[in-house]
């Protein structure tokens, strides 16, 4: 039984983010996943990693649950919306505050190099924005793609990572979000 995490960085719980993750936890569900959660606007914690690595922060205690639930999955599901060709600022803060040295990584010492703490996990993430994804792809080269799927989610040793663009979310149909959460409930039935 795989053991699927499903981590939603949208701070409006409105948002078709909400609603994607819902479908992808119904499909997993189908499927026999067991399944956990992180809405990350619902937890109490500072986003600001106020001395970066020089000095450690410690961590309140809905981010020392979101470590465990990242250490239990197997499948990590990132769903948030694409803004300024980022993620939103709350999930930037929850990534810089839980993916922490000695937890998703380990620094050698005397060395340039560094030990993957997530190795053997798969991860998809599905993100929504008001632009085709062509056009976020061909004139602006994907730069949240780049940052989640090889800056952040190689980094920490998360090698397989399946990315699902969606757009234009503004002025859409019913029938294309329709459409989306048919596909992100079969993704999750079949555990991608």
């Amino acid at each position: 039984m795989k053991k699927i995490l499903i981590i939603n960085g949208h701070p409006d719980k409105e948002s078709f983010n909400y609603v994607l993750s819902d479908a992808y936890k119904k499909g997993a569900a189908k499927a026999g996943a067991e399944i956990k959660e992180i809405n990350i606007r619902e937890l109490d914690f500072n986003p600001n990693l106020q001395y970066g690595y020089r000095k450690r922060t410690e961590l309140e205690p809905d981010l020392l649950e979101a470590q465990d639930k990242l250490k239990w999955a197997d499948h990590l599901v990132w769903i948030y919306p694409v803004w300024w060709g980022s993620v939103p600022a709350m999930m930037k803060g929850f990534l810089d505050r839980v993916l922490l040295p000695g937890f998703a990584f380990n620094k050698r010492e005397n060395s340039l190099w560094w030990d993957k703490c997530f190795t053997g996990k798969t991860a998809r993430i599905i993100c929504t924005m008001d632009q085709p994804t062509w056009y976020y792809r061909l004139v602006y080269g994907s730069p949240s793609h780049q940052a989640m799927k090889k800056v952040t989610m190689h980094y920490i040793g998360v090698k397989k990572v399946r990315i699902t663009a969606i757009g234009p979310i503004r002025l859409s149909k019913e029938e294309f979000r329709a459409k989306w959460l048919k596909k992100v409930e079969k993704l999750g039935q079949t555990n991608q």
